[in-house]
């Protein structure tokens, strides 16, 4: 199942704060760009969607439990071009952002983790470019989750462009700890104090300890099959 969180928006309708101070080519010419990156977003969430089915027919087991794909914001995708010190173009956004387009693979287990990222990383018509092990090697914050940006061909008219996605594996427990830390750190007025953080590492590192129990009981209980 894909959770998809923003729909196309027509052209003529689509704006910017004021305060961003952007030209109305690029306005447009950020919005033919966004609807490129939704193609190579679909790309990759189509071919997770097949490749779902085929261990579910082949090993009577779906490695997903759902995916949310996701569009970053324009204001958002400016200001990274900012603080990255490049002039505001939609060639700077294909040339140095690689995290416009974003899929978010919720799995079952930690071994569906490292399955699909392992036929993703064999796939002939992905390219790899960038592999971020956050399960191997935890944020300090406790943040854990699999990372793959991949180049994805669109086909456009006469032409073939390529690119890139970003692809977040997680287990449901990752997924969960993820996105309540992001809500108290990032979308709360409040700063998170020592003792808050410390109480969030503590959770990240229980869960994680579930995650492997879960991971054990289910190896179990399959081998018994």
């Amino acid at each position: 199942m894909v959770l998809e969180k923003q729909r196309a928006v027509n052209i003529n309708r689509f704006e910017l704060p004021a305060q961003l101070d952007l030209s109305e080519d690029f306005v447009k010419g950020y919005m033919r760009l966004s609807h490129l990156y939704r193609g190579a977003m679909m790309e990759v969430s189509t071919k997770l969607d097949i490749l779902d089915d085929e261990f579910s027919l082949t090993y009577d087991h779906n490695p997903i439990h759902h995916m949310e794909c996701r569009l970053k914001s324009a204001e958002s995708t400016v200001n990274k071009l900012r603080r990255k010190g490049f002039e505001v173009s939609t060639q700077n956004i294909m040339e140095h952002i690689q995290d416009v387009a974003g899929v978010r693979v919720i799995c079952n287990y930690t071994d569906d983790i490292y399955r699909l990222s392992r036929v993703l990383e064999k796939h002939k018509d992905l390219t790899l470019l960038r592999k971020t092990d956050y399960i191997e090697h935890p944020k300090p914050n406790g943040y854990r989750s699999l990372h793959l940006v991949v180049e994805v061909p669109v086909i456009i008219s006469d032409v073939i462009l390529r690119l890139p996605v970003e692809i977040q594996l997680r287990t449901i427990a990752m997924d969960m700890w993820a996105s309540l830390e992001h809500e108290l750190r990032y979308k709360s007025n409040k700063q998170v104090s020592e003792e808050a953080a410390a109480a969030l590492l503590d959770c990240a590192e229980r869960l994680s300890a579930i995650d492997a129990k879960m991971q054990e009981i289910s190896r179990t209980v399959r081998s018994a099959d």
